[in-house]
């Protein structure tokens, strides 16, 4: 996984990877999550890859439109 920049310096996410249909992210309170196409559906996976990779907002984002995820990994 690839770690989160964490530009705001207080983000739950410590690291991701961004996958062709989804993204996973593994937050600092523990556990892994996968959030794909299918849910929580295309739009929402895609601006979480844009977050993702800018390094801000990725914890905000899920915590307002994410809590709906494919699989818990861990």
């Amino acid at each position: 996984m690839q770690p989160y920049r964490n530009l705001a310096g207080n983000s739950g996410v410590e690291a991701f990877d961004i996958l062709h249909d989804g993204i996973k992210v593994r937050f600092v309170s523990g556990g892994t999550y996968l959030y794909d196409y299918r849910v929580p559906g295309r739009a929402r996976v895609e601006e979480m890859k844009q977050l993702a990779r800018a390094g801000r907002g990725l914890s905000t984002y899920i915590a307002k439109f994410g809590a709906e995820y494919a699989e818990r990994i861990d």
